[in-house]
């Protein structure tokens, strides 16, 4: 069974990297944490000691996830990428039909994505309808919410 890959930018990675490097960091004072509520006694009763500990998993959780994902990264620089059809790492405008309205969204990897700056995971359901499509398509999505209708404008890479 081959790796799937995990897409992301350049900047997706060195976001990562940071985080990952931010955790290991933590790690000794949560370690001391822990070590100072074993001190308080009983363990069954110290709720520092078990929210400690309870920190502790979630930190190793994250960091076996974030080490995964670099393992299985597939960095993709926009900058290197050209053309008019939609793909990952691209700045697509687009114009919902029904109200005339344009957004511009980056198409990046899913631990980089934040509507609020407009980067969309590439598996979210707008992206997977993008992806492939040029300038001048329509593309229709079905949401819990209804359809939306949208024609694509400028599709940017870098």
């Amino acid at each position: 069974m081959p790796i799937e890959k995990v897409p992301m930018t350049p900047r997706g990675s060195e976001l990562l990297r940071a985080e990952l490097a931010r955790l290991k960091e933590e790690r000794p004072r949560i370690s001391r944490e822990i070590e100072l509520a074993r001190e308080h006694g009983d363990l069954s009763e110290n709720a520092e000691y078990h929210a400690a500990k309870d920190r502790q998993g979630m930190i190793e959780a994250r960091l076996k996830d974030i080490e995964d994902k670099l393992a299985r990264a597939e960095i993709i620089d926009p900058a290197r990428l050209s053309g008019d059809r939609v793909q990952f790492g691209a700045r697509v405008t687009l114009t919902n039909l029904d109200t005339d309205e344009e957004v511009t969204y980056q198409i990046v990897g899913a631990d980089e994505s934040d509507i609020d700056t407009g980067r969309i995971s590439i598996s979210s359901p707008l992206a997977r309808a993008l992806i492939g499509k040029c300038s001048g398509d329509e593309v229709t999505l079905h949401l819990p919410v209804g359809t939306r209708k949208y024609e694509i404008g400028d599709v940017v890479y870098g």
